[in-house]
């Protein structure tokens, strides 16, 4: 058996990919896979870090705001759509996939769009609450469309052939440590509880700002509960702006990256974040508590979307970043900390919307593509 898994653009595209891949590699030992991306995307390094083979394809992003440079870009982006469908081509004609999947991003449109030109099953997955412009594009090619949120499936009536709500896969690390276990691996022996954030995978300037006035409060006011933050690209300019504050912070409260994301995020008591669908999926599936700032600038504000989904039922504060201040942030936390009641629901409402088994159910979907 041969497949293909294609996505691009953000972690949260890939890491889903990854998970079913290993389901594929579980049931169909010895089966060969291949993941197709965009040429100096991230997702290269991250498949490569699972020891998966991947080959690259030249796509662009399309910016919806309006500008003589966004033109540009765009002008040259549409030159690039032949040249990717082509390489595109070239790699389905030489792998000869029974099975082709996206999950998203722009480098997933030409490989997806060939494959079915080609008859080759093929399947597309959306983790957000509202389509991406390339699942829209895609949705009436492909064979079978999954969807992370149910709330999502509605937008592909009477354009999909077919369409399955999954939710979205999470790593198996996520499934491992309890609460007590990941904090005695981190060495709190102590009752305080540990808040956790994070802005993206590369941090978010404007967010991290704010973020730099919160330590501050925090660590002005005694230092209230542990707490632990992943400062991306923005950590040297954190590190010196806190520094010139006077305020001294340990290695392991201020972090560039955290690597250990699964045992930290399984060892917090609440969690500060965006709200893209792959974060979503690990919070829901920990039942963990989490006030959510949606980034504003992702296409069609889905990450909003999400967050308000998750809001409706309870399992987050969503505060909007327009407005949000380092004060507001810090109070959020200390109101909801001093509240157990209130995060033991909000707990209880983030795992009924988990999907813990949503690898196994996209692999079952993919399954019936083939027989």
């Amino acid at each position: 058996m041969r497949v293909i898994f294609t996505c691009g653009g953000t972690a949260g595209h890939v890491n889903p990919a990854l998970s079913v891949a290993q389901q594929f590699e579980a049931h169909h030992p010895g089966c060969e896979i291949l993941f197709i991306g965009a040429e100096r995307g991230m997702e290269q390094r991250l498949v490569e870090q699972a020891g998966y083979p991947i080959k690259t394809v030249k796509v662009s992003t399309f910016e919806r705001q309006i500008s003589w440079k966004v033109i540009r870009h765009n002008v040259a982006s549409v030159f690039k759509v032949p040249m990717g469908q082509y390489e595109a081509a070239k790699i389905i004609r030489e792998f000869r996939p029974d099975l082709v999947v996206g999950t998203g991003g722009y480098a997933s449109f030409p490989a997806v769009r060939e494959a079915a030109r080609r008859h080759i099953p093929t399947a597309i997955h959306e983790s957000n609450a509202y389509p991406g412009l390339t699942t829209r594009a895609l949705a009436g090619k492909v064979d079978l469309v999954m969807v992370g949120f149910p709330e999502a499936a509605a937008y592909y009536d009477g354009i999909a052939k077919r369409v399955a709500v999954t939710g979205t896969p999470v790593r198996e690390e996520f499934f491992t440590l309890t609460r007590k276990q990941a904090r005695l691996e981190l060495g709190m022996t102590d009752s305080q509880p540990l808040v956790v954030s994070f802005w993206g995978s590369l941090g978010a300037r404007y967010m991290d700002r704010h973020t730099v006035d919160l330590i501050a409060r925090w660590a002005g006011e005694g230092r209230r509960f542990h707490y632990i933050h992943s400062a991306g690209r923005d950590y040297d300019g954190m590190t010196a702006e806190l520094e010139s504050r006077g305020v001294a912070v340990a290695g392991n409260e201020l972090r560039p990256y955290i690597d250990d994301m699964p045992r930290v995020m399984a060892a917090a008591d609440l969690v500060l974040c965006r709200a893209g669908a792959s974060t979503i999926g690990e919070l829901t599936v920990l039942g963990k508590p989490a006030i959510l700032v949606p980034s504003p600038f992702v296409a069609e504000n889905h990450q909003y979307k999400n967050a308000k989904v998750l809001a409706d039922r309870g399992g987050v504060a969503l505060i909007q970043e327009e407005g949000c201040t380092g004060d507001q942030l810090y109070e959020a936390i200390t109101d909801l900390l001093a509240d157990g009641a209130r995060r033991a629901a909000m707990g209880r409402a983030m795992k009924e919307l988990a999907a813990p088994h949503a690898a196994e159910d996209i692999y079952r979907e993919l399954e019936t593509l083939l027989k």
